[in-house]
């Protein structure tokens, strides 16, 4: 008898366990606050340290550190680059969840997909799931800040407060669709790359470009893929490739779960506007830059429910990941290509002919 209660109590004692430890793992399909992001790249890093490099790249105005995460795997050669960052707009829940789903993603497929591992082994993915931290911070304190845009930097005057940091690149900045009213949520700061947030972008893709292959900046919402320009009097050199593989984005989302995501220029699909990441992107001369503007079309807006933060995930991934390995693709393949190209001509140059190589 006291045998057959012992094992009872130790199948209630294992059972017991295994629903803390059920309870303990993330979830990626509820929003948490920056504390807990904190936590969990700190984690990622933990679990994977031969993959994933936390970088601390820039301060905000509030003097919290902005962080990255760097994934990939590690080789001699020199890497490209893709980047993606989210929660540059406070109230855009649903992006810094999307990094972090983004994240899971390519660390649970890299072991057994091999695309994915020759994408990591070629390429470094630089994601930083919180931008605006201060801003972030501040949209969890209550009911009447969950909708805050801008970052936390005082305006001129020192009476209102934020700056919308995707008006503040020096991408055409304050020319179209900004405020300079410090009151308005499109202010657009006191000059180009005024705030903090945004020099730490700046500086440490600038410093880098040539590496980046994509510039992937996450937002909501608007089930749209945006491409440059935001001003209307300005073209991307490459506005057909970028709308090709925008579409080809587009149509890989709409397999996942039926969600059409319109592709164009902000002027074209949304509003003319200057000074964001996205263009600023482009005009470093990196190839790809995207905004995604994420679910829904307008019934909850930036306040949509948790229960449809995996849908969302699950699709923007698929959309992302066309983008990301046509970059990949366009430059790996193009250059295996070439060198093939070029080992032929060389040994047409030496008189070796098909029938000599047979």
């Amino acid at each position: 008898m006291l045998n057959m209660v012992g094992l009872s109590f130790v199948a209630l004692l294992l059972t017991v366990g295994a629903s803390t430890l059920e309870r303990a793992e993330y979830d990626y399909y509820k929003y948490h606050p920056m504390d807990e992001i904190s936590s969990w790249m700190a984690q990622m890093e933990k679990d994977h340290p031969d993959v994933v490099t936390i970088v601390d790249y820039g301060k905000t105005y509030e003097n919290r550190t902005i962080s990255l995460m760097r994934i990939g795997l590690k080789t001699e050669a020199k890497k490209k680059a893709i980047w993606m960052d989210c929660g540059i707009h406070a109230r855009e829940w649903i992006a810094p969840a999307f990094c972090q789903y983004f994240v899971r993603q390519i660390l649970q497929t890299y072991k057994t997909d091999a695309k994915m591992e020759t994408m990591m082994t070629n390429m470094d993915f630089y994601v930083t799931p919180v931008l605006n931290i201060d801003g972030y911070i501040y949209s969890w304190k209550d009911s009447s800040t969950r909708l805050w845009r801008k970052n936390r930097s005082p305006g001129p005057s020192g009476d209102c407060y934020g700056t919308d940091l995707n008006r503040n690149f020096d991408a055409n900045w304050g020319t179209v669709g900004v405020s300079f009213n410090c009151s308005s949520n499109i202010y657009c700061g006191r000059g180009p790359i005024s705030e903090p947030e945004a020099q730490a972008i700046t500086y440490f893709v600038g410093s880098r470009k040539e590496d980046f292959l994509c510039f992937l900046t996450i937002h909501s919402y608007g089930q749209l893929l945006l491409v440059p320009y935001g001003h209307p009097d300005f073209t991307a050199s490459n506005y057909d490739e970028l709308m090709k593989v925008g579409r080809g984005a587009a149509e890989a989302i709409l397999k996942v779960h039926g969600k059409n995501y319109t592709v164009g220029t902000s002027p074209d699909v949304l509003y003319a506007n200057s000074g964001s990441s996205r263009d600023w992107a482009r005009m470093q001369e990196i190839p790809l830059t995207f905004t995604f503007e994420l679910r829904d079309n307008g019934t909850y807006g930036f306040k949509l429910p948790e229960n449809q933060i995996q849908p969302t995930c699950e699709e923007a991934y698929s959309g992302a990941l066309h983008i990301i390995t046509y970059a990949h693709d366009k430059t790996f393949n193009g250059a295996a290509t070439t060198a093939a190209a070029t080992l032929w001509t060389m040994l047409l140059a030496v008189g070796v002919s098909g029938a000599n190589l047979m």
